[in-house]
């Protein structure tokens, strides 16, 4: 895995089931849009309403859709049943499992520690941790990463607390190691790439596929300049779909974008009609800002 990575929206038909079809349609743009691997199952596919059966039907449709690397979500609560649901996305024919730490009773480091050894040595795939504070209430610390990346199955790491300071760390605690370090916040992927980041899980991505992954290609070319650049003229549109829409404003957003993906899951509710338009015009004034050579397609 490295490059820009897709944590996909999670379609649904209009009686609330995974719509198969849209999903192998939505894959195809976003793998025209220049992506370099989808991540079903994450924080953005609400994968927390989505029961173990159903995460196996999106990955399954994911990995038999696309020619990219599937990364797939498969944490739960408890080791038994993250277990099941990576052995079983393996199956489905993901090539790698992001698995969020557990938080319902605050495990310490040193708990979630043995909990991510465990399952590297029981799993079939490789292991990604995924530290995501604001929804857990607890961020990895880079030394427990330092430890767990000597691991031959866990292979790296999402980082989605939006602290550059946290990637510049996790790169530094790792760099002896063969571990990849994923920025997890796209308002710092371009700052985040250039203090040694092996690439990014945006959320946004879902919404501007090819200007997201132009972030990467920017500075894996060495124009810097340009990766911030670009970068900026996105930090609006991804704080819109992110910190304040969450996943509503992603398909609020893919429904602006001609990519209608049905209603979010209860408790979620679909945006208002006042944020809409807010978030149609931030959206119009991102993609005005960033041309790319096949303009308002991806």
């Amino acid at each position: 895995m490295h490059g820009t990575g897709v944590p996909l929206v999670t379609p649904f038909d209009s009686a609330g089931r995974v719509d198969r079809a849209r999903l192998r349609s939505f894959v195809d743009w976003l793998e025209d849009g220049g992506v370099d691997f989808l991540v079903p199952c994450g924080s953005s596919g609400e994968a927390p309403l989505l029961t173990t059966d159903e995460r196996i039907e999106v990955v399954e449709t994911v990995a038999e859709t696309t020619t990219l690397p599937v990364l797939a979500g498969t944490g739960q609560e408890g080791y038994e049943p993250t277990l099941e649901t990576t052995e079983r996305a393996a199956a489905a024919g993901a090539d790698a499992a992001l698995v969020v730490t557990p938080s319902y009773y605050a495990s310490d480091d040193a708990a979630l520690a043995a909990y991510y050894r465990a399952l590297a040595d029981d799993a079939p795939i490789p292991i990604y941790l995924y530290s995501v504070p604001k929804f857990t209430g607890h961020a990895l610390s880079p030394r427990t990463v330092a430890s767990l990346a000597t691991h031959e199955n866990i292979a790296g790491i999402k980082d989605s607390s939006g602290s550059l300071e946290s990637i510049q760390r996790l790169d530094h605690h790792t760099a002896d190691e063969s571990f990849a370090v994923f920025v997890g916040s796209g308002s710092i992927y371009a700052a985040g790439l250039a203090a040694g980041a092996d690439g990014g899980v945006l959320g946004m991505a879902n919404v501007v596929p090819r200007r997201a992954s132009g972030i990467y290609r920017l500075a894996n070319e060495g124009d810097g300049d340009a990766a911030r650049a670009r970068n900026a003229a996105l930090v609006e549109l991804n704080r819109a779909v992110t910190a304040e829409y969450g996943v509503p404003g992603l398909k609020s957003a893919l429904s602006l974008r001609e990519r209608p993906m049905g209603e979010p899951r209860r408790p979620l509710q679909s945006l208002g009609e006042p944020a809409r338009r807010e978030l149609a015009s931030v959206l119009t004034a991102a993609l005005d800002a960033t041309p790319t050579d096949r303009d308002r397609r991806n």
